[in-house]
């Protein structure tokens, strides 16, 4: 009988769709087979797609889905070894040489030996990722890698390929069993075809009209149907008017929550104006939107929904 706190992978690409929308999380053929493949290869899966369309809640589906941990590290500019992957805890090891002194220890390579040991090691989200407790590997996130810089890349570079870091004092630490690795990037920048070369692939987009309107069933359920398809409508329409930042499926369900909690049955002018700041997050979009073009896109909305009967 399998172990309900720690289910199998999936053995299928259908199997990997469905664990997803266990999870309510709805994923195309594209996606599911994509996934189903890193984790049967053991690859990390390179995520790549505008902000808000769903990268990194894959990472937190996966390991709901599979009873296993999530480490995340977040990236960020200037973000170092120190951060992410291993530091000494320098106070304990000053503490310990003093202890030693004091008690006449003079035999500096036995020193040197006991405060560069496993005892005084502060394990940061890289190395924990490696170093797995029960044998079970958790679900790495390396969340917006496109932040940090072409150094820190290049790091990951041994962990991706080996599942291993090198710690000069301590020797090379490899992981008993790969960790389920997702990589998420908003292509801020270019990450190096090194790292990419590593990694299985897969553009994230934002999903179309029914994906929308069936995620909003799922996360919103109080929502009442003609309400969610206007607002799936009004969105993905926003989404050609080539704004500074698209709304992505997180303001969507945030503004469909808004709505329900506001006991709005229909789109108006009124309350699109009223509840804009859930779904766009600059003030020239929000201008833009509270102008003729929001007025527009709703007549337009509107007018599709009754076509559509």
């Amino acid at each position: 009988m399998p172990d309900q706190a720690h289910p199998p992978l999936p053995s299928s690409i259908d199997e990997t769709i469905a664990m997803l929308g266990d999870q309510d999380y709805l994923a195309g053929r594209a996606l599911g087979t994509v996934l189903f493949l890193a984790l049967k290869m053991k690859r990390p899966l390179f995520l790549e797609g505008e902000a808000g369309v769903g990268k990194t809640e894959i990472a937190k589906v996966l390991s709901k889905a599979l009873g296993r941990p999530l480490i995340r590290l977040q990236c960020y500019e200037g973000l170092d070894i120190a951060s992410a992957v291993y530091e000494w805890n320098y106070p304990a090891q000053m503490l310990e040489i003093r202890l030693a002194e004091a008690s006449g220890l003079t035999d500096r390579d036995r020193i040197e030996s006991d405060i560069f040991s496993e005892r005084y090691l502060i394990r940061r989200p890289v190395l924990q990722a490696l170093s797995s407790a029960d044998g079970r590997a958790p679900v790495f996130l390396i969340d917006e890698l496109d932040r940090t810089d072409e150094a820190f890349e290049a790091f990951l570079l041994e962990v991706l390929s080996d599942f291993q870091v090198t710690i000069p004092e301590l020797g090379t630490i490899r992981a008993a069993e790969p960790p389920i690795v997702i990589i998420t990037t908003n292509r801020t920048r270019e990450v190096h075809d090194a790292l990419k070369r590593r990694c299985l692939y897969h553009w994230v987009d934002y999903p179309d009209a029914l994906q929308e309107l069936e995620i909003i069933r799922r996360k919103v359920p109080g929502c009442n149907a003609a309400l969610s398809a206007q607002i799936v409508a009004y969105v993905q329409q926003l989404r050609t008017l080539d704004l500074f930042k698209n709304p992505g499926v997180a303001e969507t369900i945030d503004w469909a929550t808004a709505l329900t909690e506001l006991d709005r049955l229909a789109l108006d002018p009124e309350t699109i104006s009223d509840t804009i700041g859930t779904l766009l997050k600059y003030q020239d979009d929000i201008a833009r939107i509270q102008g003729s073009d929001g007025t527009k896109v709703l007549e337009d909305v509107k007018s599709e929904l009754q076509a559509a009967g």
